[in-house]
């Protein structure tokens, strides 16, 4: 899968979300499962509900509230959301903003995310705990600011004047923003540097796709220092490959790849560079089917999704057992 549709994939990064007990507030729908876990459904009010409109949740803190955005009925219109853990649902969105997509949200309540203007031109953005926002460009055309970390770093990608290159991109609490590209990244269409998390060290995980449009999984240190590493059983053709989703605070990464008969796999990559695979049992085995790993919390608890033999699209949750 192209890196695009690796993005769509941590829409359900939260669709796991275990929780003790039995809630009941509006726009929640709480479904006990005998012998497995609990899962609430999130609609945020208005929301649209035709094919691919609906609620996104892209980010969640530990003590559960839960970021992210809306698609309505229009199919275009996003509005960003909080949800606390009461199951109090707020919108929001940046000054000037027509399309608001948060992408991650930190313990402290800072939430990071980017959106679109009306003439069409893409901005960062950071809204703090107490509703305010401060904006952000980088030096292209197009910034998203994926991910925050605890101490207010954000690291995103953005694409470049000449079109739809990518690079990737460190902003410091301060503000000041370095950019970088991974080794062996291409510089054509739909190529170059993907950065989709970091972690509390500051250390950066993301994906870059090389000249042949082959995706490999990328780590960068505090230093700069770039390491890049393929999933063995990875595929070498165009669309196939390695793409690092996230890391967590002891630096194991977790991510997807995609085998030569376009088959998706998560892993798991330790510190020591030792590589698990997970293939939920109920997932597919034809191409673009297959099981897709997008976040993992300290616990080793694992979110993400898996399609089926049907092509439908289910959520899963992976204990450490």
């Amino acid at each position: 899968m192209k890196f695009r549709t690796l993005m769509i994939c941590m829409i359900l990064l939260v669709c796991g979300l275990q929780l003790y007990g039995q809630q009941a507030d509006s726009g929640v729908n709480t479904v006990q499962k005998p012998d497995t876990f609990t899962f609430i459904t999130i609609d945020v009010p208005g929301a649209g509900t035709g094919p691919g409109q609906g609620t996104f949740p892209f980010g969640i803190t530990p003590s559960g509230v839960i970021t992210g955005y809306d698609l309505e009925s229009d199919g275009f219109t996003r509005h960003g959301f909080l949800r606390a853990p009461d199951g109090t649902i707020t919108t929001f969105d940046p000054a000037g903003s027509i399309r608001t997509s948060p992408f991650s949200i930190n313990p402290a309540g800072a939430i990071s995310g980017s959106y679109r203007d009306a003439i069409n031109l893409f901005h960062g953005f950071l809204r703090a705990r107490d509703g305010t926002f401060t904006t952000f460009d980088g030096p292209g055309r197009r910034i998203n600011g994926a991910n925050i970390n605890p101490a207010g770093a954000i690291a995103g990608f953005y694409q470049d004047a000449s079109g739809d290159n990518r690079h990737g991109f460190l902003r410091a609490p301060d503000g000041t923003i370095t950019t970088f590209d991974a080794p062996g990244a291409g510089t054509g269409s739909g190529q170059g540097t993907s950065s989709t998390s970091i972690n509390p060290a500051g250390t950066i995980v993301g994906q870059y796709v090389d000249a042949s449009n082959v995706n490999h999984g990328f780590l960068r240190a505090p230093d700069g220092a770039s390491t890049t590493f393929d999933v063995p059983g990875a595929g070498t053709g165009s669309g196939q490959g390695t793409s690092g989703q996230n890391i967590t605070p002891s630096g194991e990464i977790v991510g997807q790849y995609v085998d030569a008969s376009n088959v998706g796999h998560g892993f798991v990559r330790a510190r020591d560079g030792a590589i698990t695979t997970i293939d939920d049992p109920d997932a597919g085995t034809g191409s673009n089917q297959g099981t897709f790993a997008n976040m993992e919390n300290p616990a080793g608890t694992i979110a993400g999704q898996y399609t089926d033999g049907s092509f439908v699209i289910h959520g899963f949750l992976r204990v450490k057992d």
